[in-house]
């Protein structure tokens, strides 16, 4: 199997020894993404909402990247700072997923940084 890594500058670089995302035949694998602006590689200021968005544009960018879109989800993970945030944080998820969402799982996890609220991953698959 060919496996090709993915790396765009429309999404934050990678914080670590990781891809941003690989590509192993049909399926795409989105690494952990979080609230980052990628022009100046901060947290985007406001709360679960505004982390949210931002966190779905930047896996979007690096679905984009590989000829893909966020219609080719087929599951995510949602870690959440606080699981009491699931409610303003899927109102945001609903948005980006209108039709036929990917398959799902949000559980409540210890994010490094004190201002990181939500890291989501997602595996896409081409047609």
């Amino acid at each position: 199997m060919n496996k090709k890594i993915i790396l765009t500058g429309r999404a934050p670089a990678p914080g670590g020894h990781y891809s941003q995302a690989v590509r192993a035949g049909n399926e795409i694998y989105v690494s952990g993404s979080g609230p980052f602006d990628p022009k100046t590689h901060e947290i985007v200021p406001g709360g679960i909402k505004e982390q949210t968005k931002q966190t779905l544009k930047n896996i979007a960018a690096v679905l984009e990247a590989t000829g893909s879109s966020l219609k080719d989800v087929v599951r995510a993970t949602v870690y959440l700072k606080n699981i009491d945030d699931f409610e303003a944080m899927d109102s945001v998820y609903k948005k980006y997923f209108p039709e036929d969402p990917p398959a799902r799982t949000t559980v409540q996890a210890g994010l490094y940084g004190k201002t990181r609220l939500i890291v989501i991953d997602a595996i896409a698959h081409l047609q």
